[in-house]
């Protein structure tokens, strides 16, 4: 991620983690007006509903890139519903889990843990047991480019916390992207490669609330 210090890698990673970037973006200025509306194809988006209820696990490689040109890369795990897992390889001490109704996002160098809850997250939508992209879900429009489908969407009532745009490769339907655009205008986008779906998944990795999982966090770390 460049040669930047340590604590200001921290912050960027922190700031710009999708997990993240709408609680920040309620104590930020207004979002710029909405873009015009776009057209959208109900038939892709049942497609994109029926896919996203019948994941359970999901394991993949991503590399996240800010609008900075900052990047990480990791491990995603998705183990629906409720658990979401991203481990930043090093030098990033980052640790974000989901689960229970809360995201953590934990420092292991400085061994400092935050909490905010999952559904003022923008991911937060692909923890819910039962997906819907309607009610207080607001799609802002579909688009085919290259093989692959991108759904725009926003909490309904609240764009100014954030707009999320999922991408998806169409044969077969797998999700592989997503991108976030905060209330001031900031990009960041998280690709995934190497995806595997169906694996088998240890609630232990998510289970933050346990008493021993900083400790064997910490003998990961030094493994």
């Amino acid at each position: 991620m460049g040669h930047l210090p340590a604590m200001q890698r921290r912050t960027l990673i922190a700031a710009a983690t999708l997990l993240s970037a709408p609680a920040l973006a309620q104590q930020s200025r207004p979002a710029t007006p909405a873009p015009a509306p776009a057209s959208i194809d109900r038939a892709a988006l049942a497609r994109v509903e029926a896919y996203l209820n019948g994941l359970r696990t999901l394991k993949a490689r991503f590399l996240q890139v800010a609008q900075n040109g900052a990047s990480a890369e990791g491990t995603a795990l998705i183990s629906r519903p409720g658990r979401m897992r991203f481990d930043y390889n090093p030098p990033e001490p980052m640790l974000l889990v989901a689960s229970g109704g809360q995201v953590m996002m934990y420092d292991r160098d400085l061994r400092q843990p935050s909490t905010v809850p999952a559904s003022s997250t923008p991911l937060g939508l692909l923890l819910r047991p039962e997906i819907r992209l309607s009610g207080d879900i607001t799609v802002t429009g579909t688009e085919r480019s290259g093989g692959f489908l991108r759904v725009g969407l926003h909490r309904t009532g609240a764009p100014q916390e954030g707009r999320l745009t999922l991408a998806f490769q169409e044969q077969p339907m797998e999700l592989r992207q997503w991108t976030v655009l905060d209330a001031q205008g900031r990009e960041t986008r998280v690709t995934l490669y190497e995806v595997e779906t169906g694996v088998r998944l240890d609630n232990k990795l998510f289970d933050f609330n346990d008493p021993t999982f900083m400790e064997q966090e910490g003998l990961r770390r030094a493994g």
